[in-house]
């Protein structure tokens, strides 16, 4: 079934009901998502899709200032782990699992990174914005990542890459 957001100047109006949809549709179904993005949702008006995700950034980096790496804040670990690890098999999201179709094939060596990854930085889920990059480069970008082994750089690549996801998927939706 194709999904569709409505236009950006509905938004503000909808029922919470039909702008989790929207949320869910442009991040992933996420109870902690939605908690943190509804006010941002509901409390302005947009006029377009890039300048709502926009406000919905400064509300997630607001979220990971309130974390630390030693004590990371639990919405905080709930919304990065909202994403599906690469390369897994069961992907929930039908935007996720289009996005990462470049990414099958043999997946022991992905699922590694990812154990590894998320050894290296407990509570964190890989997050990266695909884009039509393959497999090889993005498992490149995942060890470099692991190497550097910076807990709070690695909240901030997340959160930048939902984002930056999420404006991908609206300029699709609305295409």
């Amino acid at each position: 079934m194709a999904h569709k957001l409505p236009q950006i100047s509905e938004l503000q109006t909808l029922s919470k009901s039909s702008q989790t949809t929207a949320l869910d549709l442009l991040f992933e179904p996420s109870p902690a998502i939605q908690s943190t993005l509804l006010p941002v949702v509901r409390n302005a008006k947009y006029s377009s899709y890039s300048e709502l995700i926009d406000e919905c950034r400064t509300a997630l980096f607001d979220l990971a200032s309130n974390s630390a790496p030693s004590k990371p804040n639990p919405a905080l670990l709930s919304v990065v782990g909202s994403h599906p690890r690469l390369g897994s098999k069961r992907v929930d999201s039908a935007q996720s699992a289009a996005e990462q179709a470049n990414l099958q094939g043999d997946g022991e060596q992905l699922a590694e990174l990812n154990r590894e990854y998320e050894e290296r930085f407990p509570g964190l889920r890989f997050v990266v914005f695909v884009n039509g990059r393959g497999r090889s480069e993005i498992m490149n970008d995942m060890r470099a990542r692991i190497d550097r082994g910076d807990f709070a750089k690695e909240v901030d690549a997340a959160l930048q890459a939902m984002c930056d996801i999420a404006k991908d998927r609206a300029s699709k939706l609305l295409a």
